[in-house]
């Protein structure tokens, strides 16, 4: 059939028309494309600065309550810390150790299939991750190494985020063909995602352990629209946090520490040697006890004055806590001018040599007593018992009874000396 007249022309109009667009468009792709492989590495940049940065932040979180699982050597917490460390996707194995190096709780994902060699390139350096673990038994108390905790991402899944973002991202390329997409997206970042990341950012930077003072970003122009509204809330929210744990610690020093000298209390001990004698029955190790009573305190506050005294007191607690320095064991003041010691995993031949350490380490305190015994100095009786609460078949009160007769046996011995059990 013939076509009318005139109707030939019409095609290539149209073709030409299409090849306009066709070559409009293609331009469009290929700055589109080109732009999103430049947008690509930076994301991919960005991606691993993110990775790293919201891992520490989470192993920041953890921190302390690992510690203290670690310190408490308390496998139940560990594997809480775990099994939070694995919501998310992105960890492939977790683990938490105690100083000794001994695994307290663990976890590891099944193997994967093999990701490709551009997720090994991008994220093989920043897979694992291997903090010290510190805890700090009190204000004003160094912060003591009581463990490690090793995390190890899972690499597939970081692969499967970074091809989807760069699906998002070629995606959003083709976008911003279009001239009003791009201004659009333009805008939307510099008043918008601008001001969303620097509040992300400022929350990423908070120390967990004083979120009270987060580097709070000025919103500028966002003052008192939606995005001031959030800072203020944060804050609100981060003061009220802080507030909280400011009051959780002072409760947590009047009940557990000794307000003289800063040492565990009676309170505390009683705590700790009950969990620890249930933990000994269980593991099968052995516990000891050594009490510490000053020889002739009340002369001494009698001839040198109370004020001498509590200062005296102070020094010799400085003094235990210098030899018994395992996060591990405990110090305590149990009254008066009498001190404990508790060494969870420790013989008697072990707890014997710390009470040698302890006797010599008060004398060489050389703190003038002129109604010592003997010495002419502060000197210390020591009984030290030990029991391995599975075998022996004893409880923890025969056990401090047992440390206690060893402790009067010494003052009966003459005072200023060490008395075991045999």
């Amino acid at each position: 059939m013939t076509p009318p007249p005139g109707m030939d022309r019409q095609p290539r109009r149209r073709s030409l028309t299409a090849k306009q667009a066709g070559l409009t468009l293609a331009i469009a792709l290929l700055l589109s494309i080109l732009a999103g492989l430049v947008e690509l590495a930076l994301d991919a940049r960005a991606m691993r600065q993110e990775i790293v940065s919201s891992t520490r932040y989470r192993l920041n979180l953890v921190h302390g309550t690992a510690a203290a699982a670690a310190f408490q050597l308390n496998p139940d917490l560990a594997g809480q810390v775990i099994e939070g460390l694995f919501n998310g996707g992105r960890v492939a194995s977790a683990t938490i150790m105690d100083d000794f190096d001994r695994t307290m709780a663990t976890r590891q994902r099944e193997s994967a299939r093999d990701s490709s060699w551009v997720a090994h390139a991008l994220f093989d350096d920043i897979l694992h991750y291997r903090q010290t673990l510190h805890y700090q038994a009190g204000p004003g108390s160094t912060p003591q190494p009581v463990g490690e905790l090793e995390l190890t991402l899972a690499l597939d899944h970081l692969a499967r985020d970074f091809t989807h973002r760069s699906l998002q991202i070629f995606s959003l390329s083709v976008a911003k063909a279009l001239a009003i997409a791009g201004l659009l997206a333009l805008a939307f970042h510099w008043f918008v995602t601008r001001p969303l990341l620097r509040v992300h950012a400022a929350i990423a930077d908070t120390d967990p352990r004083q979120p009270g003072s987060w580097p709070k970003p000025a919103m500028g122009r966002h003052g008192s629209d939606e995005l001031g509204h959030l800072v203020e809330s944060v804050d609100q929210l981060l003061q009220a946090f802080q507030r909280g744990l400011d009051q959780r610690d002072q409760l947590h020093q009047i009940s557990t520490l000794d307000g003289l000298t800063g040492i565990a209390n009676r309170r505390h001990f009683d705590t700790f040697i009950a969990s620890e004698w249930q933990r000994a029955k269980r593991n099968r190790h052995a516990l000891s006890v050594i009490f510490i009573d000053i020889d002739h305190f009340k002369e001494f506050n009698d001839h040198y004055g109370h004020v001498a005294g509590d200062d005296a007191l102070r020094a010799v607690a400085q003094a235990l806590t210098r030899v018994v320095h395992r996060a591990s064991d405990l110090v305590a003041r149990y009254g008066g001018e009498e001190f404990v010691c508790v060494l969870p995993d420790t013989d008697l031949e072990g707890a014997l040599q710390v009470a040698g350490r302890i006797h010599a380490t008060i004398r060489a305190l050389d703190i003038a007593h002129a109604y010592s015994t003997r010495a002419g100095r502060v000197t210390a009786s020591l009984g030290v018992a030990s029991s391995t609460p599975a075998h022996d078949g004893t409880s923890v009160d025969e056990l401090m009874a047992q440390a206690d007769r060893q402790l009067y046996r010494a003052k009966r011995q003459g005072r200023d000396r060490v008395a075991a059990q045999t």
